[in-house]
């Protein structure tokens, strides 16, 4: 087979193979319903996706604490570092927080903290969910129906109580080797 035969033949599979590519897309718009199909083993099939949680996290308990003349190492104490604090703006902390789980909408919470020179003059934002709302959310284990009672009858404590070896008659274990061997040779 000479080389230009060759090289012909790689052309055309080549054309062919993008050809056949760019039918697979255009398929899917076709109507044919089959890569939409819940029925397509390929779509039970999802990546996993990492949940990605940025900025801090204000709880409705701190938000309660925050009261007009406050000074701002005090704010800076209950609602902690502010995620965006502008030099344009230094009268205004944005708290920010974000939350990005798979199967779930994401969630973004907001509040704006407005001094006046060195003190709170005000603060407004979304309603923020309390802690144990908030874990609540966070949760995502599966639940497992009702825990069983992690308790002994009286008949089985007797059981286990015949089986643990008395301290008394316990041999005592051996003491350790006082001779190590050296860390290094002597030949050095």
């Amino acid at each position: 087979m000479s080389a230009k035969y060759r090289h012909g033949i790689q052309t055309v599979l080549t054309v062919l193979a993008c050809a056949v590519l760019a039918a697979c897309g255009s398929v899917k718009g076709m109507g044919s319903g089959l890569s939409e199909s819940k029925i397509n083993p390929v779509n039970w099939i999802t990546p996993y996706k990492i949940e990605v949680v940025q900025g801090n996290f204000v709880s409705k308990e701190q938000v309660e604490l925050l009261k007009p003349g406050m000074p701002r190492t005090q704010v800076r104490e209950v609602l902690g570092t502010p995620l965006l604090a502008s030099v344009f703006h230094a009268d205004r902390w944005d708290y920010v927080f974000t939350l990005k789980r798979q199967g779930v909408a994401p969630q973004a919470l907001n509040l704006t903290v407005f001094f006046k020179g060195d003190v709170l003059d005000r603060f407004e934002g979304d309603d923020m969910p309390s802690e144990a709302d908030f874990v609540a959310k966070l949760d995502s284990r599966r639940k497992l129906g009702k825990v069983p009672v992690l308790e002994l009858t009286q008949d089985q404590l007797k059981v286990t109580e015949k089986k643990t070896p008395d301290s008394a008659t316990a041999s005592p274990a051996p003491p350790p080797a006082a001779n190590y061997p050296p860390l290094e040779s002597a030949a050095r």
